[in-house]
């Protein structure tokens, strides 16, 4: 019953565009601090993360060693904690280390359109923002944020995909 209950939960915030649910609500803020970039990317950005989490954990509760220490009486929380946990962190950990590039990009964008993060906070949207104008007189003042970016999300993209090939068994 609640694997169902919170799947639908997680199913009702997928239904909500992230730069266009960003735009609604960082609007209404007023502060000028992190925190609701912040708060906004963690209310938006969990959906995720849970199902990479719930599918792990149920494949992993299929495996002949859980249903072996089920048959031999250890408790539920033995079983979660010394069993299905340590062997489905390892997608979760892969995901979420994709999403921090995905993450960067995000505050970046709502940066850039005016209700992320504001100035004088330091922010490669902020700063994209600012050169747009003169991009025809100088274009190195758009492409040095814009390409700091670029490569950040793009490394932590290979981050997550070195991450997947050390702790993935199926590929040693």
């Amino acid at each position: 019953m609640w694997d169902s209950v919170l799947s639908r939960g997680t199913d009702i915030f997928f239904a909500i565009p992230v730069v266009l649910g960003g735009l609604v609500l960082l609007s209404v803020v007023t502060s000028n601090t992190v925190w609701p970039v912040i708060g906004f990317m963690v209310l938006l950005g969990w959906p995720q993360i849970s199902r990479i989490a719930r599918g792990s954990v149920i494949t992993v509760q299929q495996n002949d060693y859980v249903q072996a220490a089920r048959a031999l009486g250890a408790s539920h929380s033995r079983i979660l904690l010394r069993h299905i946990a340590p062997n489905a962190v390892a997608p979760v950990i892969v995901v979420a280390t994709i999403a921090l590039g995905t993450y960067i990009a995000l505050e970046a964008t709502l940066s850039y359109l005016g209700v992320g993060l504001k100035p004088p906070a330091v922010s490669w949207g902020i700063d994209i923002s600012a050169a747009s104008p003169y991009v025809r007189n100088a274009p190195y003042a758009l492409l040095w944020p814009a390409g700091a970016l670029a490569v950040t999300v793009l490394a932590f993209i290979m981050l997550g995909d070195a991450v997947r090939d050390a702790l993935d068994p199926k590929l040693r």
